[in-house]
């Protein structure tokens, strides 16, 4: 097995690449990713007519999304740490040109499914990117640079919304051509821009097994949790899959710690600090995500209901977009705290004021400006949160491992986001009203919404909080030293 060192090549990026444009291109990476996500909700409810099928087979369209990005960021994360973080955002990327193409050209339901497939493996680039950070950027840059990268996962999601709204009224398959131009044209920027990173000087196997184990585990989890609410939390099916998922997850835990070369080091990962910095990443994942589903229908809601505010799809996105981006402009004053006070500090700090943005929803929800405020302060408190994990996963970790232990990261936070779409879904089906031939959430129901995401939120902190704080500190000055040693 290689050590530490042997498994590193001189990094150092060539002269006439500058440290700015390295740090733009990864990011527009990363908000590239995150584009994909938002992608289709405008299409939603037109998805069943556009493509001949039925509302539960046109779920599929989000839900391939969500189940290969959950299974492809930890593999590429590894795979990035053995034979190059450049080379498989590459992959990434090409993967999305591939699946936006396929998308845009779709005529069923199928192809459609298998498209959006593909363009959720291109998620896998923001974590890569994160790592790629570590090996070729100068200390001195690194933690405010982190901190931009992981808070244009908010910002892509915030322009997506309203722009796939504006195109999608055009005609909807300009959304999935435009994703195509774009991904082509990240493509040649990390080509052109990104230097290849250090890779394993003798690369061990890849561990083919962990994959498929913890594939098939994430799948039958997310699988449950999505769909629980259409096949019913007391259905056969749902149960099996969540018991089943269980089952596969012990499995795979105890052939991974018999590994020499595993697909994720569960002795790391159970250090107090990336342990926490995970559990924490789940819980502030599942904050972030449930104004996402709680305020846009809010704001979408019709007036006679007397809390709604009657907005179309574009208005809702013009007004939450202002969240993703004071999301990225934070994320610099996230990197100062954090060298100031610790990593640990920042993510506290953020996860309490996303729970501070949920309570001013609550009290300003009767109107789009109140809403929009509390969009802005939760997604303030995100992008300080989402800016440090990476800080503290990076402290803690071999440098051979930072890919893979930032993509096991990243789905921690999406198996949050996919747990807050199934909870907030059944807190707002159990408290409805009739609006004409329709049911609809009742005022209290969105109201007990944002108060789980406040609470949620604050728990986060409280986890945050309990992160070893010698080690916390140390974090910033392990990234920094390692890099400076390379």
């Amino acid at each position: 097995m290689p050590t530490e060192s042997s498994a590193r090549l001189a990094p150092a990026h060539p002269p006439e690449v500058s440290t700015p444009a390295i740090v733009w291109v990864l990011s527009v990476a990363g908000i590239t990713g995150a584009l994909m996500q938002t992608l289709v909700v405008p299409l939603i409810q037109d998805l069943p007519q556009l493509l001949s099928t039925t509302a539960s087979n046109a779920s599929w369209v989000i839900t391939a999304t969500l189940l290969t990005a959950a299974v492809a960021t930890p593999v590429s994360g590894r795979l990035g740490d053995l034979y190059g973080k450049r080379r498989l955002m590459l992959v990434c990327a090409a993967s999305l040109i591939v699946g936006s193409a396929v998308c845009a050209l779709a005529a069923s339901v199928v192809p459609m499914i298998v498209g959006r497939g593909l363009q959720g493996i291109g998620m896998g680039m923001i974590p890569l990117g994160i790592s790629a950070m570590r090996d070729l950027l100068p200390p001195e840059k690194l933690g405010t640079s982190i901190a931009l990268m992981s808070a244009s996962m908010g910002v892509g999601g915030a322009l997506g919304l309203p722009t796939a709204a504006a195109v999608a009224e055009i005609d909807w398959r300009l959304l999935f051509w435009g994703s195509t131009v774009l991904a082509v044209m990240i493509t040649f920027l990390i080509f052109k821009f990104v230097p290849a990173t250090p890779t394993s000087v003798d690369p061990e196997p890849f561990d083919f097994v962990g994959a498929v184990g913890l594939g098939a585990g994430l799948v039958a989890l997310l699988l449950g949790v999505s769909k629980g609410a259409d096949w019913g939390w007391d259905s056969a099916l749902t149960v099996g899959l969540l018991a089943g998922s269980v089952v596969v997850f012990v499995a795979w835990g105890w052939f991974e710690l018999g590994q020499a070369a595993p697909l994720v080091d569960l002795r790391v990962t159970a250090r107090p600090v990336v342990l926490l910095t995970n559990i924490a990443s789940l819980v502030v994942g599942f904050a972030m995500y449930a104004q996402s589903l709680i305020i846009p229908q809010l704001m979408q809601m019709p007036v006679e209901t007397g809390y709604g505010l009657g907005k179309s799809m574009l208005e809702m996105g013009l007004w939450m977009m202002p969240g993703g981006l004071f999301m990225m402009l934070v994320s610099p004053l996230g990197a100062k705290i954090s060298r100031a006070r610790g990593p640990k500090i920042t993510l506290a700090l953020g996860a309490f004021v996303v729970s501070m943005g949920y309570l001013a929803a609550v009290l300003l929800m009767g109107s789009a400006v109140g809403l929009m405020v509390g969009v802005i302060i939760a997604s303030s408190g995100v992008g300080l949160a989402y800016g440090a994990m990476p800080a503290l996963i990076m402290g803690s970790v071999p440098v051979s491992e930072t890919a893979s232990a930032n993509s096991f990261n990243t789905l921690t936070r999406s198996v949050g986001t996919s747990i807050a779409a199934a909870v907030v879904g059944v807190v707002l089906a159990q408290m409805t009203m009739d609006l004409g031939p329709v049911q609809v959430p009742t005022e209290n129901g969105f109201r007990t919404g944002l108060l789980l995401g406040a609470g949620v939120a604050l728990l986060a902190s409280l986890i945050a909080m309990a992160i070893p704080s010698k080690a916390s500190r140390a974090a910033e000055e392990s990234i920094e030293h390692e890099v400076a040693t390379v």
